[in-house]
Protein backbone atom coordinates (compact mmCIF):
# COMPACT_ATOMS: atom_id res chain seq x y z
CA UNK A 1 0.00 0.00 0.00
CA UNK A 2 2.83 2.37 0.92
CA UNK A 3 4.59 1.86 -2.43
CA UNK A 4 1.26 2.37 -4.25
CA UNK A 5 0.75 5.72 -2.49
CA UNK A 6 4.33 6.73 -3.28
CA UNK A 7 3.71 5.93 -6.95
CA UNK A 8 0.58 8.08 -6.95
CA UNK A 9 2.42 10.96 -5.29
CA UNK A 10 5.32 10.71 -7.75
CA UNK A 11 2.90 10.56 -10.66
CA UNK A 12 0.95 13.55 -9.37
CA UNK A 13 4.17 15.47 -8.77
CA UNK A 14 5.22 14.86 -12.35
CA UNK A 15 1.83 15.91 -13.66
CA UNK A 16 1.88 19.06 -11.52
CA UNK A 17 5.17 20.12 -13.06
CA UNK A 18 3.70 19.77 -16.53
CA UNK A 19 0.32 21.38 -15.75
CA UNK A 20 -1.12 23.81 -13.29
CA UNK A 21 -2.81 22.46 -10.16
CA UNK A 22 -6.19 23.65 -11.50
CA UNK A 23 -5.72 21.55 -14.65
CA UNK A 24 -4.90 18.47 -12.58
CA UNK A 25 -7.87 19.02 -10.26
CA UNK A 26 -10.30 19.43 -13.15
CA UNK A 27 -9.04 16.24 -14.81
CA UNK A 28 -9.31 14.25 -11.58
CA UNK A 29 -12.82 15.58 -10.93
CA UNK A 30 -13.83 14.91 -14.54
CA UNK A 31 -13.06 11.22 -14.01
CA UNK A 32 -15.89 10.96 -11.49
CA UNK A 33 -18.73 9.87 -13.74
CA UNK A 34 -22.22 11.11 -12.96
CA UNK A 35 -21.23 13.61 -10.28
CA UNK A 36 -21.46 13.17 -6.54
CA UNK A 37 -23.91 10.86 -4.85
CA UNK A 38 -26.16 12.61 -2.38
CA UNK A 39 -28.14 10.36 -0.08
CA UNK A 40 -30.07 10.60 3.20
CA UNK A 41 -28.30 10.24 6.51
CA UNK A 42 -28.39 6.83 8.10
CA UNK A 43 -28.64 6.03 11.81
CA UNK A 44 -24.86 6.20 12.31
CA UNK A 45 -24.65 9.63 10.67
CA UNK A 46 -27.54 10.95 12.75
CA UNK A 47 -25.94 9.56 15.90
CA UNK A 48 -22.59 11.18 15.08
CA UNK A 49 -24.23 14.58 14.47
CA UNK A 50 -26.19 14.30 17.70
CA UNK A 51 -23.03 13.51 19.71
CA UNK A 52 -21.37 16.56 18.15
CA UNK A 53 -24.35 18.78 19.07
CA UNK A 54 -24.28 17.44 22.62
CA UNK A 55 -20.58 18.20 23.02
CA UNK A 56 -21.08 21.83 21.93
CA UNK A 57 -24.14 22.14 24.16
CA UNK A 58 -22.10 20.92 27.13
CA UNK A 59 -19.25 23.32 26.29
CA UNK A 60 -21.63 26.28 26.04
CA UNK A 61 -23.42 25.28 29.25
CA UNK A 62 -20.16 24.90 31.16
CA UNK A 63 -18.56 28.15 30.01
CA UNK A 64 -21.53 30.45 29.44
CA UNK A 65 -24.33 28.94 31.52
CA UNK A 66 -26.51 28.70 28.40
CA UNK A 67 -27.84 26.09 26.02
CA UNK A 68 -28.00 26.09 22.25
CA UNK A 69 -31.20 27.71 21.00
CA UNK A 70 -31.51 25.68 17.79
CA UNK A 71 -31.85 28.88 15.75
CA UNK A 72 -29.79 31.81 14.42
CA UNK A 73 -28.98 32.92 17.99
CA UNK A 74 -26.52 30.01 18.09
CA UNK A 75 -24.21 31.96 15.78
CA UNK A 76 -23.45 34.36 18.64
CA UNK A 77 -22.66 31.44 20.97
CA UNK A 78 -20.38 29.89 18.36
CA UNK A 79 -18.63 33.25 17.98
CA UNK A 80 -18.04 33.40 21.75
CA UNK A 81 -16.48 29.93 21.66
CA UNK A 82 -14.24 31.06 18.80
CA UNK A 83 -13.29 34.39 20.40
CA UNK A 84 -12.54 32.87 23.79
CA UNK A 85 -10.51 30.05 22.20
CA UNK A 86 -12.27 27.38 24.24
CA UNK A 87 -11.16 24.62 21.87
CA UNK A 88 -7.53 23.83 21.11
CA UNK A 89 -6.57 24.19 17.42
CA UNK A 90 -5.49 20.54 17.35
CA UNK A 91 -8.83 19.25 18.68
CA UNK A 92 -10.29 18.70 15.21
CA UNK A 93 -13.27 16.64 16.35
CA UNK A 94 -14.43 19.32 18.79
CA UNK A 95 -13.79 22.10 16.24
CA UNK A 96 -15.89 20.18 13.75
CA UNK A 97 -18.65 19.91 16.34
CA UNK A 98 -18.99 23.69 16.06
CA UNK A 99 -19.56 23.15 12.34
CA UNK A 100 -22.39 20.72 13.06
CA UNK A 101 -24.15 23.44 15.06
CA UNK A 102 -23.48 25.90 12.21
CA UNK A 103 -25.02 23.38 9.80
CA UNK A 104 -28.06 23.08 12.03
CA UNK A 105 -28.53 26.85 11.82
CA UNK A 106 -28.42 26.65 8.00
CA UNK A 107 -31.08 23.93 8.07
CA UNK A 108 -33.26 25.81 10.55
CA UNK A 109 -33.05 29.18 8.77
CA UNK A 110 -33.33 28.00 5.14
CA UNK A 111 -36.16 25.51 4.76
CA UNK A 112 -34.75 24.10 1.49
CA UNK A 113 -31.55 22.98 3.27
CA UNK A 114 -31.23 19.52 4.78
CA UNK A 115 -28.43 17.33 6.13
CA UNK A 116 -27.32 14.66 3.64
CA UNK A 117 -24.34 12.42 2.93
CA UNK A 118 -22.31 13.81 0.04
CA UNK A 119 -20.02 11.26 -1.58
CA UNK A 120 -17.58 11.86 -4.40
CA UNK A 121 -14.22 10.40 -5.43
CA UNK A 122 -12.64 11.92 -2.30
CA UNK A 123 -15.00 10.12 0.07
CA UNK A 124 -18.22 10.61 1.98
CA UNK A 125 -19.06 13.40 4.40
CA UNK A 126 -22.06 15.00 6.01
CA UNK A 127 -23.19 18.11 4.16
CA UNK A 128 -26.04 20.58 4.16
CA UNK A 129 -27.57 20.45 0.69
CA UNK A 130 -30.42 22.09 -1.13
CA UNK A 131 -33.04 19.36 -1.40
CA UNK A 132 -33.18 17.62 -4.78
CA UNK A 133 -30.00 19.33 -6.07
CA UNK A 134 -26.25 18.62 -5.99
CA UNK A 135 -25.59 22.04 -4.38
CA UNK A 136 -24.16 21.61 -0.89
CA UNK A 137 -22.36 23.36 1.92
CA UNK A 138 -19.81 21.66 4.14
CA UNK A 139 -20.30 23.43 7.49
CA UNK A 140 -18.48 20.81 9.53
CA UNK A 141 -15.17 22.17 8.24
CA UNK A 142 -16.13 25.82 7.65
CA UNK A 143 -14.89 26.83 11.09
CA UNK A 144 -12.48 24.02 11.95
CA UNK A 145 -10.13 24.52 9.01
CA UNK A 146 -9.76 28.20 9.82
CA UNK A 147 -9.34 27.62 13.55
CA UNK A 148 -6.78 24.84 13.08
CA UNK A 149 -4.41 27.39 11.57
CA UNK A 150 -4.99 29.92 14.34
CA UNK A 151 -7.63 32.14 12.76
CA UNK A 152 -10.70 33.45 14.57
CA UNK A 153 -13.40 33.27 11.91
CA UNK A 154 -16.38 35.61 11.88
CA UNK A 155 -19.17 33.04 12.22
CA UNK A 156 -21.96 35.34 11.06
CA UNK A 157 -19.94 36.44 8.02
CA UNK A 158 -19.29 32.82 7.04
CA UNK A 159 -22.99 32.04 7.49
CA UNK A 160 -24.13 34.99 5.35
CA UNK A 161 -21.48 34.36 2.69
CA UNK A 162 -22.49 30.71 2.31
CA UNK A 163 -26.15 31.62 1.91
CA UNK A 164 -25.22 34.27 -0.68
CA UNK A 165 -23.09 31.75 -2.57
CA UNK A 166 -26.03 29.33 -2.90
CA UNK A 167 -28.83 31.88 -3.30
CA UNK A 168 -28.99 31.40 -7.09
CA UNK A 169 -29.66 27.67 -6.58
CA UNK A 170 -32.48 28.02 -4.07
CA UNK A 171 -35.96 27.50 -5.48
CA UNK A 172 -37.80 30.75 -6.16
CA UNK A 173 -41.23 31.26 -4.67
CA UNK A 174 -44.01 32.80 -6.79
CA UNK A 175 -43.65 36.12 -4.96
CA UNK A 176 -39.86 36.37 -4.97
CA UNK A 177 -38.58 39.82 -5.94
CA UNK A 178 -36.14 38.41 -8.53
Amino acid sequence: MKSYLSLILITLAGVCHAQSKDDVASKVLAQHKGGPEIRPLNWLNENFLERQRTSVNELVATHFGQRLHDNKDDLALLQRVVNEELIAPKDTLQLQALGVVLGDVFVKEIKQFQWFIYEDELGATQAVCIKDTPHCLFPITMLSRRMEVGLKPDVNKIFQSAITDLADYLPKTPYTAD
